[in-house]
């Protein structure tokens, strides 16, 4: 397809041949705006008519283009999914660019575009940004195996990799957590007071609900704190910190010859399982308890599929 320009300059798109009618129609309108209003060169059009047309396809393919129809969410997976094909600074400018500035055509047609613009604000930050450094598979397995007797409170220290690793729970909510947070008879877990500031209830995957059953039935020791991981010092007791949490995960680290100083590393594997096994950024959103999909966007940088189920549920009570 050719989008025709009054003057015979026409921006010419390889992909463009294959649309449909209702979205030509919707670019040559646009393209209009480019040139009469903007004035805009014709290889400038080109550019902006190629990307925002991959918009227009995978929204509406043959249907009829309503712009209403569009979501925060489609906006959000076309760019995830096109920058993570070139992953250079330069792409993602190119989008955010083609994007804005379609939107800004859009409220010229009376549309509110507040919420999708939203959707854009920093791509060229996300795409600057490294991919956080999660553990490999064998390290996890390293990790998970170096759990003796020979170390001091090996069942506690044990529970609280699985806690960062299974729930992808910060060092901060693992020390927040209750004894009263976990609810064996349905196999969850309560966080309350997070980083999000509201109440999450997470599903208890199986490995998990056994390594914190096996430290309170056998290692915790007899407490007044209602806290779930504590810290026995001669004569009294307390809940662990957010700083103690990160202590035994860097010392777990070190112990097999890691060179990673994070206890987020735990977390970022978490993540980058759940992509991998096919979970929608959304998904990955709300197990990581982000306020923002904007936040989890750097996880598109990993080219997997989409979703599958995450954590089986605790089957019953720890009898």
């Amino acid at each position: 397809m050719t989008i025709s320009t009054t003057n015979g300059d026409a921006p010419n798109s390889p992909e463009a041949s294959t649309y449909s009618a209702y979205i030509k129609e919707e670019l040559r309108r646009y393209d209009e705006h480019l040139r009469d209003v903007r004035g805009l060169s014709a290889g400038t059009r080109k550019d902006r008519l190629r990307i925002i047309g991959l918009l227009l396809e995978g929204k509406f393919k043959h249907r009829e283009v309503v712009f209403t129809r569009m979501q925060p969410d489609d906006v959000r997976q076309f760019l995830s999914t096109r920058l993570a094909q070139r992953q250079t600074s330069s792409n993602a400018s190119q989008h955010a660019t083609a994007l804005r500035s379609y939107l800004r055509y859009r409220a010229t047609c009376g549309d509110s575009v507040g919420k999708l613009a939203a959707v854009i604000q920093n791509p060229v930050h996300w795409k600057l940004a490294s991919l956080p450094r999660a553990l490999k598979p064998d390290e996890i397995e390293r990790l998970l195996e170096s759990f003796s007797t020979r170390h001091r409170w090996p069942k506690r220290s044990y529970a609280i990799i699985r806690c960062a690793l299974d729930l992808g729970l910060r060092s901060g909510e693992i020390a927040g957590l209750k004894i009263s947070d976990i609810d064996w008879r349905t196999g969850t877990v309560t966080l309350k007071g997070t980083k999000t500031l509201r109440q999450d209830i997470l599903p208890l995957p199986v490995e998990t609900g056994q390594a914190l059953a096996d430290y309170l039935q056998h290692e915790r020791p007899l407490s007044t704190s209602p806290s779930l991981f504590v810290m026995h010092r001669g004569d009294h007791d307390r809940g662990m910190t957010a700083d103690d949490v990160r202590g035994v995960i860097k010392w777990a680290y070190r112990r097999i010859g890691l060179k990673h100083t994070r206890s987020h590393a735990l977390r970022h594997a978490f993540a980058c399982r759940l992509v991998e096994r096919g979970s929608s950024l959304k998904e990955v959103a709300d197990l990581l308890r982000h306020r923002s999909l904007n936040s989890t966007l750097i996880y598109a940088k990993l080219d997997t599929p989409k979703l599958a189920a995450v954590a089986l549920p605790w089957p019953g009570s720890a009898e």
